[in-house]
């Protein structure tokens, strides 16, 4: 067996542990351990680059009439990112059963390593649907706006869990800081976009 297609295995085991965890019973039923807040925040009009290596205009990737959910993970990550994918996911699942739509949009922290065909094979791992886009760009760029939503990591490894979900009705986000269940971000998500329709 290659090595690759052990890592595909092991990724894939991960990954079914942890969606399994979000969905239990047991994680269900413990009280909320993240934070919310509602904010607002001045996007810069950069240029990054998406999974395709296609070059995108983020305040016009970010703002429309579809909600817009962000987070700051990065390809090689074994920790907080899968969880928050493996919640990008779900969401993105649920939200094609009830017809509704949203932009999912990752941006990296590691734009160092985070090449098109890096984040491209991320995607892929998770079985990434269209509407969801994982962006690059130079240090300079990412940092820029990894500060303009208040969530500037210096390094990856003390990466922290963190969902921002724009509001199409009046342009604020939605800050969900920590680990969420699935049914949590759901509600969380339905709170903010309500019954938007595709």
């Amino acid at each position: 067996m290659k090595i690759s297609e052990l890592n595909q295995i092991i990724c894939c085991i991960f990954f079914a542990a942890v969606f399994m965890f979000l969905n239990s019973s047991e994680a269900l039923a413990e009280s909320r351990s993240y934070k919310r807040s509602v904010e607002k925040y001045n996007i810069p009009d950069i240029s990054l680059v998406n999974q395709n290596g296609k070059k995108v205009r983020l305040r016009s990737l970010l703002y429309g009439e579809t909600p817009v959910v962000v987070d700051f993970i990065y390809g090689t990550c074994t920790t907080i990112c899968p969880v928050l994918s493996a919640g990008f996911v779900n969401l993105q699942r649920n939200i094609d059963t009830k017809g509704g739509s949203v932009r999912l949009v990752s941006i990296t922290i590691d734009p160092e390593n985070d090449t098109p065909k890096v984040m491209k094979e991320y995607l892929k791992r998770f079985r990434a649907k269209p509407g969801w886009d994982f962006l690059t760009g130079s240090r300079a760029d990412i940092d820029t706006v990894m500060k303009a939503f208040n969530a500037y990591i210096p390094d990856k490894m003390q990466h922290y869990p963190l969902n921002i979900i724009r509001n199409p009705k009046d342009n604020s986000w939605v800050r969900l800081f920590g680990i969420m269940s699935s049914k949590e971000f759901m509600e969380e998500f339905q709170a903010v976009a309500g019954k938007h329709k595709k």
